[in-house]
């Protein structure tokens, strides 16, 4: 058991989150910024499951505008999302000798194991940071449901939903509107009523309906993660 607020949490990136200063693929030093973080949080005791989103190759969505078949597009984008967490997962172990395992929806059983709930589970329960890749294994479900399910599924007590340099949700963009207003806390149905694009309507239901917070919280700013463990005071606290 941890001293930390939060015993299990979801940890939700974008496919952005891994450029760094780059503008496409990867940024191996931000991904082993990124991995440091994790370790914090893992240090603590805390069990740490993580979803990573695919966009910083390519999101389905935008894909099919150019001509290629939707549900194509958006498996498309699921394999993307196996490349960041295998990044990830090898950063984990090979920079910080932290044990991770990647479970992808989608078979791929030679690069991961195939996403078994139970088995999840007791990968947590061993102290191993667990990696689900590929969202949810259907086309057009994005990666904020794939977040949002799979915390339910592994009953995590929070979903902390890291952005890039936005710590926390706005009334508009605040890297566009200097006059942006800050939330400390919402409801779901704030964020549909509101139109406040933090997660996708599916996802802010599926975790309404099971009772999971979610904060959001910038994660570039190197400890946020661990303080939003430990029940302080960070980003804007999503809630039922």
């Amino acid at each position: 058991m941890t001293a930390a607020k939060y015993q299990r949490v979801l940890l939700k990136l974008s496919g952005e989150a891994l450029l760094g200063d780059r503008k496409f693929g990867i940024s191996p030093q931000y991904v082993q910024y990124l991995a440091g973080e994790i370790r914090k949080v893992h240090d603590l005791g805390v069990q740490v499951a993580v979803v990573i989103g695919g966009g910083n190759f390519m999101r389905g969505a935008a894909v099919a505008e150019h001509g290629i078949e939707r549900a194509t597009a958006d498996y498309m984008g699921m394999l993307a999302m196996v490349i960041n967490a295998l990044a990830l997962q090898s950063t984990l172990e090979q920079q910080y000798g932290v044990p991770t395992r990647v479970q992808s929806a989608l078979t791929i059983q030679d690069v991961a194991e195939p996403y078994i709930r139970r088995k999840a589970i007791r990968h947590l329960e061993k102290g191993r940071v667990v990696i689900f890749a590929a969202g949810t294994g259907n086309p057009f479900f994005t990666s904020d449901t794939a977040a949002a399910l799979r915390a339910a599924e592994i009953s995590a007590d929070v979903i902390l939903m890291g952005k890039n340099a936005v710590d926390g949700v706005y009334d508009a963009d605040p890297k566009k509107d200097a006059g942006a207003r800050k939330f400390d806390d919402l409801t779901y149905h704030d964020l549909l009523v509101k139109g406040l694009k933090v997660m996708d309507p599916t996802a802010a239901a599926l975790a309404e309906e099971r009772d999971i917070p979610t904060i959001v919280f910038d994660i570039s700013a190197a400890g946020a993660m661990v303080r939003a463990a430990n029940g302080e005071r960070v980003g804007t606290l999503v809630h039922g």
